[in-house]
């Protein structure tokens, strides 16, 4: 898929819409040229009825270093508050559309993912990370205090009193520390991260858009609704997901000792 920029690569394999941030030069630091292609391709994906999953990764070892803080300084700042306030609440819609996109999402840590580069990887369902991959929020060491909804989602997938260490210390966090806190999913070797990745991704591609659908909004609901109303909201899409061709499907090819095909009906 052309994404308007070399500095965002996409491509399918089956159903799985594989996007890599390719500034490897400056470890996939954000630039508004890349910022805008992501955003523009993650909502022309999440459309697309042939792509089941999403795999956001970074070329040349890294996964994203966060804002590029070199071409910030070069290019300068907004030119009143008020003008970087608008300029943050766009780029905010990309982890944003990642959170509430109706079909999964998996980050894979190839590398370092730092500062906003941190919070597009919390931002997905699920992430893998290589042995060598570490994360850190890094913005109290540039005096700032955070964008891209860090801070919402880490809080919500370790607890508040780890979240905060993470904030104000900036610490590095690496791999093994990453899984056993409960960010990434799981570790895997660097040099099969593409192909467990990318084999998960495809696990899940095969499975039931509709249900699937479901689900992330369910889970979604659970981090801030109360039991009764996620009570509700299962039982009405657990009724609505029964009455699709793929529920029929699963029951015929549970009952043939065979592999479901959704189609997505």
């Amino acid at each position: 898929m052309d994404t308007g920029t070399d500095q965002l690569l996409c491509h399918l394999e089956g159903r799985v819409a594989v996007l890599t941030l390719n500034r490897p030069e400056a470890r996939n630091a954000l630039t508004v040229e890349l910022k805008d292609a992501l955003l523009q391709a993650v909502r022309r994906l999440g459309a697309d009825t042939d792509v089941g999953c999403l795999l956001l990764t970074g070329a040349g070892g890294a996964f994203c270093a966060g804002g590029d803080t070199k071409m910030m300084a070069r290019d300068g700042r907004p030119s009143s508050p008020e003008d970087r306030k608008r300029m943050l609440r766009r780029e905010h819609e990309i982890p944003a559309t990642l959170h509430r996109l109706e079909k999964p999402v998996i980050a894979a840590l190839s590398g370092p993912a730092a500062g906003a580069g941190f919070s597009l990887a919390l931002a997905a369902d699920l992430r893998i990370a290589a042995e060598s991959a570490f994360v850190t929020t890094s913005y109290a060491k540039l005096g700032l205090s955070g964008d891209y909804g860090g801070s919402w989602f880490l809080t919500r997938l370790i607890g508040t009193a780890r979240a905060r260490e993470l904030y104000f210390t900036g610490d590095r966090i690496d791999a093994r520390e990453c899984e056993r806190l409960g960010i990434v999913n799981r570790v895997v070797p660097d040099e099969t991260l593409e192909k467990e990745s990318l084999a998960l991704a495809l696990r899940i591609a095969e499975g039931p858009p509709i249900a699937h659908r479901y689900m992330k909004d369910n889970l979604n609901r659970a981090l801030t609704g109360e039991l009764q109303e996620c009570l509700d909201l299962e039982a009405d899409r657990m009724v609505q997901s029964a009455g699709t061709e793929d529920y029929v499907e699963a029951v015929n090819a549970f009952r043939d000792k065979r592999k479901p095909v959704f189609r997505g009906q």
